[in-house]
């Protein structure tokens, strides 16, 4: 019995990391796309995605190595927050920007009258199976029942800590928000939830949402839910410009040598605040390429020219090596070592609420 509670933990892990074998014919060998059928790009090669001139997905023999050759930390198994749980405003209006942390990768983002969700998460766990796999450790920030009505969802890319068919099927029966979602990613969702409003986007796509407008944009990761799907639906940042100015939000990505927010900056010039992942990135040698650290993301927010940054990605599930508190610790250090004040870049507990300041 604990030997296939280990394999299936293991067989979750892999799933969500998007890891299905080693370039074999087992995680290959399918040659046509069922999510996704258009032509050939800069990043798409008719049947996958790719991230151009980056780092190909790590494969099952290196998990492997990972797992039984890693230093884990051992999370606590639960952990109270104190700003837990919050209680959101139906509306925040005009030119105001609040961003509460859900948990993990989900944020509450509310300015100009919208409410926006990215990655919602409920779930708890993050994985195929309702019984192995990582597990919450704490409670989400805002009870379900307590959002304020939904209108808008981003959803970057399809790993099941990011996408939760589970808690998409709950928000479209209690809001029925519009999902912006890359490529490919709304065959899974329809799958599952038919009457979930979904549009997606390819990099460089821009789609309008009341006042607001996302943009599609480049980042270093990869997608898969299974065997033989590697990147077969497109990954993606976002650039949410509204009246009280841009956001720049990133689900997951690797540093990719600050690709992602040089772009960033080229294409949308100034950030009132960049929301960014900052955790899950131990073993280096094994994370690097799918997860930036916590210095990396100082890095990146220093090379989008955005005001402030929030950090999320941390905290609520176990995926890597670090200790729970370890993306706080170290983002903090290096805030110092970098001379960047400390109240420019936070990364938020769960349940705890950010008004940004005006933007410059």
């Amino acid at each position: 019995m604990m030997k296939r509670r280990s394999f299936l933990k293991f067989s979750a892990l892999a799933a969500l990391l998007g890891i299905t074998g080693s370039g074999s014919a087992m995680a290959l060998a399918r040659t046509t796309n069922r999510y996704h059928s258009g032509p050939v790009s800069d990043h798409f090669d008719g049947v996958r995605f790719f991230n151009p001139d980056g780092a190909a997905p790590r494969g099952f023999s290196d998990l492997l190595k990972w797992k039984f050759g890693g230093t884990q930390v051992r999370w606590p198994a639960a952990v109270r927050s104190p700003f837990a749980p919050a209680r959101p405003e139906p509306r925040i209006e005009g030119d105001q920007l609040r961003v509460t942390m859900v948990g993990h990768a989900t944020m509450l983002i509310q300015t100009a009258g919208l409410n926006i969700l990215t990655d919602p998460v409920w779930s708890d766990r993050a994985s195929p199976l309702a019984f192995a796999g990582p597990k919450r450790v704490t409670a989400p920030g805002i009870a379900f029942e307590d959002l304020p009505e939904i209108d808008l969802v981003l959803l970057s890319h399809n790993h099941y800590d990011h996408l939760d068919l589970v808690t998409l099927a709950r928000l479209r029966l209690a809001h029925n928000p519009l999902v912006i979602t890359p490529l490919g990613n709304d065959r899974i969702i329809k799958a599952h939830v038919p009457t979930m409003r979904v549009i997606t986007g390819d990099w460089g796509d821009a789609i309008r949402s009341g006042p607001a407008t996302v943009h599609v944009e480049p980042c270093h990761h990869w997608s898969a839910r299974g065997v033989n799907d590697r990147s077969m639906a497109l990954w993606a940042a976002f650039v949410l410009e509204t009246p009280g100015g841009k956001i720049l939000h990133i689900g997951d990505t690797g540093f990719d040598k600050g690709r992602p927010y040089q772009n960033a900056r080229d294409r949308h010039g100034k950030f009132r605040t960049a929301i960014l992942p900052v955790g899950a990135y131990e073993p280096r040698w094994f994370m690097k390429d799918q997860h930036q650290s916590p210095e990396e993301a100082i890095e990146g927010f220093l090379l989008s020219g955005a005001d402030y940054a929030l950090g999320h990605h941390w905290g609520t599930f176990q995926l890597t090596d670090e200790g729970r508190e370890a993306p706080e610790q170290v983002l903090y250090a290096k805030l110092v070592e970098k001379g960047v004040a400390k109240d420019r870049f936070r990364p938020l507990h769960v349940g705890e609420a950010w008004d940004l300041p005006p933007a410059d």
